[in-house]
């Protein structure tokens, strides 16, 4: 860099020389001061200035993309129970569900007291006259001849009788006429005419199934299921009857002979009884008195 400056200092003092002496010239250069003119070398750096004051806020920059997902941690240990918390709110009531099935039946309990009287109802209106009916035929005088009578009820003082066979009501409360057998169970009609029977059997622990039968077969049938108390089936009919003809009650079902006895609750009766006896019948009996 200094040889550079001292070739600059020559060569224009060298150009100096050139000019002509009666030339006019505005400036007079003397070559010693283009020499001293040069610039010296650098100086050393000057001590650092004093910090300038902060310039104002720039403008916020805009967000960053997301980072990656980092990986997941270790399983953390089980946490203490925490305080059980207020019960919530109930909830709707569900469908009503099917209908199970039949209890046995459970012990008996003990009696309960007799319940006072009840009072008497209302009397109602008495109702109008009918109208008079025509007149019958006039009838066959038949006053040389008794009149027949043929009725009969009788109860039962055990349990759960065998299947198929006729129920032998051992405890007789009525047998006019004499035409029920205790013995084996049966009626035996001993006058044809026009006959009611009727039975009420007190039942519990089992279901039943009996029937009225006449001659081996079956007039009637009832069947009544157990619900977990007493119950009550019953029946009746009426049927025309012959001479010697026979009828009696039986189970017709295997296992449903749920017929209950119990001398303290209720009882189980059987009942027959004839409506009219049997014109034709009346008129055979009085030949055989006139001949």
């Amino acid at each position: 860099m200094m040889l550079w400056l001292l070739l600059l200092a020559c060569s224009t003092s060298h150009a100096a020389n050139k000019y002509p002496t009666n030339q006019k010239s505005s400036i007079t250069f003397d070559p010693s001061q283009l020499i001293c003119s040069a610039p010296g070398p650098p100086g050393a750096p000057g001590p650092p200035g004093y910090p300038g004051s902060a310039g104002p806020i720039g403008r916020m920059g805009l967000p960053g993309k997301d980072g990656v997902d980092g990986k997941d941690g270790q399983k953390g240990y089980k946490g203490e129970e925490g305080d059980r918390g207020n019960p919530g709110r109930s909830g709707k009531p569900g469908t009503k569900g099917i209908r199970g099935a039949i209890g046995k039946l459970g012990p008996r309990g003990p009696r309960g007291l007799k319940g006072a009287q009840g009072s008497a109802g209302i009397h109602g209106p008495k109702g109008t006259d009918g109208n008079n009916g025509e007149p019958g035929l006039r009838g066959i005088c038949k006053c040389g001849i008794n009149t027949a009578r043929s009725a009969f009820s009788v109860a039962i003082t055990y349990s759960f009788p065998k299947e198929r066979m006729p129920i032998k009501f051992d405890k007789v409360l009525l047998n006019e006429g004499g035409h029920y057998n205790a013995s084996s169970g049966k009626f035996i009609c001993g006058i044809p005419g026009i006959y009611y029977f009727s039975y009420d059997i007190t039942l519990a622990n089992k279901h039943l199934a009996i029937g009225l039968v006449h001659n081996g077969q079956y007039r009637i049938k009832t069947f009544d299921a157990n619900t977990g108390n007493y119950d009550v089936a019953s029946g009746s009919t009426i049927m025309y009857l012959k001479l010697k003809d026979e009828v009696w009650l039986q189970i017709f079902y295997s296992e449903q002979n749920g017929l209950f006895y119990d001398a303290h609750w209720a009882d189980s009766l059987f009942t027959g009884f004839m409506i009219y006896v049997d014109q034709d019948y009346l008129n055979e009996i009085e030949d055989e008195q006139i001949f």
